[in-house]
């Protein structure tokens, strides 16, 4: 059951909100901060559509995008195996926000001029810091941020695409874990009156580590799956490489390919 509720379609795109989206309307402040909010979310929806019409322009298509209270989702048809092609896809997403608060700078020296003050001012301000910080965190060059993806698309060349994803997915559990731990205790090094762990933030590194792990374990099966030798039990096992081991159901790789789960009885042997 698909938790979450279309909002429209854009560009041949449906665009979904997550249900715990509601969640920021128990927040204090939130639930007054709605026209702020609603632009907030428009900026991080126009960062996706510029992965997803990035992706288009590599003939990779995206099957939907969804908004969470933490960010939005573009989920690409498939993920691009050309570094170049991988680059510009994950680069799109920050340079709409760049380009955003280029255009929000434009129009705050335009209303200076004319004499615009007050609570324009004051949300042309925020918007432009939100975009600013959309961007440059989205460049962490760590999983599961785009940042993660412009990394490993530097590393392929060189290292592979596997070694390449390793070193991003370390990367990133690594911040996620040093910031998981300053949210939940680095209140303590403060006078620490009136502070307390920050609990949503701490949820997010949290979310960061899990996110970069999964992309890892995908990457690493699906290039194990790509080296696969196809070898079936009645081709003779004593043919096999050396350094080469059993791959069974139960390593959790059978719902990549329909050619494994085509012979479910059947041993083959992949890379280790």
């Amino acid at each position: 059951m698909r938790m979450s509720w279309k909002l429209g379609r854009i560009a041949g795109i449906d665009i979904y909100i997550h249900s715990t989206f509601l969640l920021l309307l128990f927040f204090p402040g939130m639930a007054t901060a709605g026209l702020l909010l609603v632009l907030v979310f428009g900026c991080v929806l126009l960062h996706e559509l510029g992965h997803a019409l990035a992706a288009r322009r590599f003939g990779i298509d995206t099957a939907d995008i969804t908004l969470y209270p933490i960010g939005g989702v573009a989920r690409l048809n498939r993920i691009p195996k050309a570094p170049g092609a991988e680059f510009l896809i994950a680069l799109a997403g920050p340079a709409v926000n760049f380009a955003i608060v280029l255009i929000l700078l434009a129009l705050g020296i335009l209303f200076h001029a004319l004499g615009v003050h007050g609570l324009i001012d004051e949300l042309l301000d925020w918007l432009m810091i939100i975009n600013l910080s959309l961007g440059l965190f989205n460049l962490i060059p760590a999983f599961p941020m785009d940042g993660g993806r412009i990394l490993r698309a530097g590393l392929s060349g060189w290292l592979g695409r596997a070694r390449a994803t390793s070193i991003a997915a370390t990367i990133g559990r690594t911040l996620a874990l040093a910031f998981g731990i300053y949210c939940l205790f680095g209140w303590t090094l403060g006078s620490g009156e009136g502070e307390g762990p920050n609990f949503i933030q701490a949820a997010l590194a949290a979310f960061i580590y899990l996110a970069g792990t999964a992309e890892e374990r995908q990457v690493l099966a699906e290039e194990r799956l790509h080296r696969f030798e196809g070898l079936r039990n009645d081709a003779g096992i004593w043919n096999a490489p050396p350094g080469y081991r059993w791959v069974q159901r139960g390593d959790g790789i059978w719902q990549l390919s329909p050619n494994l789960a085509a012979y479910p009885e059947t041993h083959y042997r992949t890379a280790p």
